[in-house]
């Protein structure tokens, strides 16, 4: 069947049943101890860098090795194939000086996951399906990678978005049926893949759905660049997602009551693929197949899940096991949560009948205090930060920031001021409220996907806050 006719499917299997995602991909690779020599290929013989350690680049080097393990994780139930370009970007291949290649690595990923989900289409007329990946990159829009400079960012907007677009294009061009934005760590860079995959529809991309997966980096039920897990919902719920879920760093168990979390809030579907435990001494993961299945078990049992599978760690006979502890059990039900404006920082903010009145700090305002003017006008950021600190200390529920002002670069300074707020997590849980004097809404949207580090609501002057958030809220 064609890529139509299996997503037309798609709805109906999620409502028979909990679906079943792969495995790791690097722990099988690393099971054939490749080496340099395995790694380049004739291709790359004579490539000036070591290759060793660039997995993607295994689809055009060692395809064989790739689509065996496709056919192991399908042979032990998966429905779904993630493609192996998880690193497949032009910023994180620069790393091999391998930029140029990242189109054909999407497109060869896609491809190569593909024909193998087709073998086994063909064989019994189920629907096997490809996610084209889109993993994180190695560098972050919303931290710094200079102790001395939490404004500097190693890498723009723009070139973020780019990379991404790139990819989304060619992975749908080699045959993927599903996009996922994966092991997300930095929303900022996540809004910037689904703004990408936006782009590449608008230009004439078929459209296809998209999941999405964040990760919790520790048991403070964070992301890394600091977002709870209903603050990283309302962050990307205007993405309208086929999926959401949690991915990478913990075990299942670990995991649990942030699943739960997810699921409370989440509207559309769930996903989890948790890693085989934490990593022991060795950098090897340890929980079983048969633990890792009744743990997961669980999950479902709770009603948390619609797509569950592994990662780190994770192989053909954990999704064997995962696929029997599921079985027969049914999928969750997306929530219905009653309709508010539901906006975040890196912490959520809902506001409905009982919040009553909702506090924004307006002294971040270049045209309404003559200090914070000064301040900014004399580049002392340091100083103007702690006047939005003191806002948030006195009870601002939201902050506003306007920098319309004649003798100044409005945007390049609300961009600065914007990344130094990202690293003051005490300032920077509250959502932003971003005042645009004398501009549209439409050039107002794109000031803030580039700039903001968190959601974002826009406020032209000649309405109050309140009511451009409520007007806002359903498309940031």
């Amino acid at each position: 069947m064609n890529r139509t006719e299996r997503l037309e499917r798609l709805a109906r299997l999620f409502a028979e049943r909990i679906l079943l995602l792969d495995g790791a991909m690097g722990t099988m690779i690393q099971r054939h101890e490749l080496t340099e020599a395995d790694f380049r290929g004739e291709r790359f013989r004579d490539w000036p860098v070591d290759l060793r350690g660039n997995s993607d680049l295994l689809v055009l080097t060692q395809p064989e090795i790739i689509a065996g393990i496709h056919r192991e994780y399908l042979a032990a139930g998966a429905d779904i194939l993630e493609t192996n370009t998880f690193t497949s970007t032009t910023i994180a291949q620069a790393d091999y000086r391998m930029e140029g290649l990242a189109p054909e690595l999407n497109r060869a990923g896609a491809a190569l996951a593909r024909s193998v989900a087709d073998e086994f289409e063909a064989q019994d007329g189920r629907p096997r399906y490809v996610a084209g990946i889109l993993g994180p990159l190695n560098r972050t829009l919303s931290l710094s990678p200079k102790v001395e400079d939490p404004g500097f960012r190693a890498v723009e907007w723009t070139q973020v978005v780019a990379a991404y677009r790139e990819a989304v294009e060619a992975l749908v061009a080699g045959g993927a049926d599903l996009l996922m934005v994966e092991t997300i760590f930095d929303t900022l860079n996540c809004k910037a893949a689904l703004f990408a995959i936006e782009e590449a529809f608008d230009a004439g991309t078929p459209r296809i759905p998209v999941m999405i997966s964040a990760t919790i980096t520790d048991k403070s039920g964070r992301t890394l660049s600091g977002q709870t897990v209903e603050a990283f919902w309302n962050s990307v719920a205007h993405a309208r997602p086929l999926t959401v879920g949690l991915n990478c760093a913990l075990g299942a168990a670990d995991l649990h009551q942030y699943v739960q979390e997810l699921s409370r809030v989440a509207t559309c579907r769930v996903t989890t693929h948790p890693n085989a435990g934490l990593p022991n001494a060795f950098g090897g993961y340890d929980e079983t197949p048969a633990y890792m299945a009744g743990v997961l078990r669980h999950f479902a049992e709770q009603g948390l899940l619609n797509v569950v599978g592994g990662c780190c760690g994770t192989t053909p006979d954990h999704i064997r096991a995962i696929a029997e502890a599921v079985r027969g059990l049914p999928p969750r039900a997306p929530a219905t949560p009653p309709g508010r404006l539901r906006l975040s920082g890196l912490e959520p903010l809902t506001v409905g009948p009982d919040t009553l009145f909702v506090n924004i700090g307006e002294r971040c305002n270049v045209t309404g205090s003559r200090r914070f003017a000064t301040l900014i006008l004399d580049g002392k950021y340091a100083e103007a930060i702690a006047v939005a600190r003191t806002q948030v200390e006195t009870g601002a529920q939201m902050l506003d920031l306007n920098f319309d002002e004649a003798l100044l670069d409005g945007a390049a300074a609300m961009g600065r001021f914007l990344r130094l707020l990202a690293s003051e997590p005490d300032i920077a849980k509250l959502p932003i409220v971003v005042r645009l004097d004398g501009t549209n809404e439409e050039e107002g949207r794109a000031i803030i996907k580039e700039r903001a580090p968190v959601n974002v609501v826009v406020e032209p002057t000649m309405l109050s806050a309140a009511q451009r958030a409520v007007e806002l809220a359903k498309g940031m």
